[in-house]
């Protein structure tokens, strides 16, 4: 069975290249046979800041913008958040997506791909931890983080070295196993 990962552009900057970075993320990601893959671009979504009535705990969400977006990382096997670094930690955008649902996060494995400067965006992707944690999001590793994120991007093209294509590799590989149900060995 083919497993869907669902893919979130979490800058909405008109600058940005997170939306090279998640391309590229996708062609990987198309290029296995054992996924396939969806773009959420919260550019795109323009989701308003956090406007239900309700918590997001109780799931009784009555805004079309939220049903749509708890449909799409509900039915997502594995989500991989694209996140650039802003002021040594994640976007407020990406916060509010996330703060919009509650269940739909419940145990559902987490990817990074993350740029920014000297730190690749991993400030951006540690900062995010006490959220995970509070929602029991399952971060796999390893992740993809990329140091210095604008020199690859060359003409509107993102050339990237190997060594990253090889990450976003073994990232696919730990989101196929975080996915993939616990074999039962007991009987071995």
């Amino acid at each position: 069975m083919t497993k869907r990962i669902l893919l979130v552009i979490a800058s909405t900057r008109p600058s940005r290249v997170g939306g090279h970075y998640a391309s590229w993320f996708a062609d990987r990601v198309r290029s296995d046979d054992r996924f396939e893959v969806e773009i959420a671009d919260l550019r795109e979504m323009n989701l308003p800041m956090m406007n239900e009535e309700r918590h997001p705990r109780f799931g009784d969400y009555r805004l079309e913008h939220t049903k749509a977006w708890a449909e799409t990382v509900r039915s997502a096997d594995a989500v991989v958040f694209v996140m650039p670094e802003y002021n040594y930690a994640f976007t407020a955008p990406l916060k509010n997506a996330i703060d919009y649902l509650f269940a739909e996060w419940n145990a559902k494995p987490i990817g990074f791909v993350s740029y920014g400067g000297a730190s690749g965006g991993l400030r951006a992707v540690n900062s995010l931890a006490p959220v995970m944690f509070a929602l029991n999001m399952k971060a796999v590793h390893p992740l993809v983080a990329v140091p210095f994120a604008q020199q690859y991007v060359k003409d509107g093209t993102l050339e990237l070295p190997d060594s990253f294509g090889e990450t976003a590799d073994g990232l696919l590989d730990a989101l196929d196993k975080a996915i993939s149900p616990i074999e039962d060995h007991s009987q071995a």
